[in-house]
């Protein structure tokens, strides 16, 4: 018996030109590149803001996990509660919010009052991802939904690649708030943006905060969840601890970091949109297909990284294989959610931060047990392993549902 998924009936989409519709796809690309940007650049600015606040490093690092614990928290309480209003309302709402806190992050007096704007910050961003899949999704038709959800993915891909860079060089320069200004400017012309070139959507379906969260009753939908709290955290895992790996064990100058990273962004670039063309043809294949190659890229990167040219090759595959799990898994939660899409879409952002956090801490312990910094690609490969066996677990469960009810 083929395998198959009925998902939830997507709204009308409104009759758009294409024009329009790629317009209405690059705001919500832009709000996107705006968060990566303000998601990844505090870890290259730790030593500015502790030294302008004058506190620890490790202290200042603080202010990474208050981000990632708005993100958790903000994407299935704002999701629920925004269920019943026009979407795009909501995303300007979500734009204005996290735009008010960068601008406290800029302004920011003290520690506390730093840590508070950041957990602010990240607040709209799990929610933003998810509303703006799911607005994609609709823009360019049900056959093209992780194509669409790749699209506004590529902003933050992107921001890896040439935000976070520039935002890094603007803050030691001019000093650490001035990344921030950088980053409200982005929110304030996402916002203007998304009132301008975003249609009214006034088609697209609403639900209530009772179905939405109807969704944490469905067993597909923790499994989707765990595969991506599990799996994407081996990236996570090597992502963390990239400079001194790259100076300690490739041998490198540290000059050569910023490369490094911008060679593993290149490869979330190009992975998240071969991931949604590869989701589009088959989400289960491509959750396969991007998993294992994550886990072997990870795999090799432990003998690999010894070479500078061998790392610099796995770490763009690194980058590939984990960014193309993205789209699949937004994907996935969209199809198993049934009339919850807003939660779903919304929590797998909330997962990734899990992930992000989770894959940093394993890589942390490896380290300081005294297997070397080649020792969080092995865990993360391990982590891959392990999401694919839930990712297995997830589609015997559903063949079995299928035969049942056949």
């Amino acid at each position: 018996m083929t395998l198959t998924l009925r998902p939830a009936a997507p709204a009308a989409s409104p009759a758009l030109c294409p024009t329009r519709t790629g317009l209405g796809i690059l705001a919500l690309a832009l709000g996107s590149f705006g968060i990566g940007t303000n998601e990844f650049v505090a870890m290259g600015l730790l030593p500015e803001i502790a030294g302008g606040l004058r506190i620890s490093e490790p202290t200042a690092g603080h202010i990474i996990s208050a981000y990632a614990l708005g993100v958790v928290v903000g994407a299935p309480v704002i999701a629920a509660l925004t269920a019943k209003f026009n979407r795009k309302v909501v995303l300007m709402a979500l734009m204005a919010l996290f735009a008010v806190g960068n601008v406290l992050t800029v302004l920011a007096p003290s520690y506390g009052v730093l840590i508070a704007a950041r957990f602010l910050a990240g607040l709209p961003h799990g929610a933003f991802f998810g509303v703006a899949a799911l607005v994609a999704a609709q823009l360019l038709g049900p056959e093209r939904r992780a194509k669409a959800v790749a699209q506004v993915m590529t902003g933050l891909t992107v921001a890896t690649v040439i935000g976070v860079p520039l935002a890094s060089w603007l803050g030691q320069l001019l000093g650490w708030r001035s990344a921030f200004v950088l980053v409200v400017v982005v929110g304030l012309v996402t916002l203007a943006a998304i009132w301008v070139w975003l249609p009214d959507l006034t088609a697209t379906s609403s639900t209530s905060t009772r179905a939405e969260l109807g969704a944490l009753r469905r067993p597909q939908v923790w499994l989707a969840l765990a595969i991506g709290m599990v799996g994407f955290g081996g990236m996570f895992a090597v992502y963390t601890y990239i400079a001194t790996t790259l100076t300690d064990v490739t041998g490198v100058s540290r000059s050569w970091v910023p490369l490094g990273l911008m060679v593993f962004g290149a490869g979330m670039v190009v992975g998240n949109l071969a991931g949604g063309r590869m989701a589009d043809r088959s989400v289960i294949r491509g959750l396969y297909v991007s998993m294992t190659a994550l886990a072997l890229v990870l795999a090799a990167f432990v003998a690999g990284a010894h070479n500078p040219f061998t790392a610099m090759v796995l770490l763009f595959g690194i980058g590939a294989g984990g960014a193309a799990i993205a789209p699949a898994l937004q994907t996935r939660l969209m199809d198993v959610a049934a009339e919850a899409q807003t939660l779903a879409a919304a929590l797998n952002h909330s997962a990734l931060n899990i992930a992000n956090a989770s894959g940093a801490w394993i890589g942390g312990l490896v380290i300081a047990a005294g297997y070397g910094y080649t020792a969080p690609a092995a865990a993360g490969a391990g982590l891959a392993v392990v999401g694919l066996v839930v990712l297995s677990v997830s589609v015997a469960l559903q063949r079995r549902s299928v035969a049942v009810s056949s």
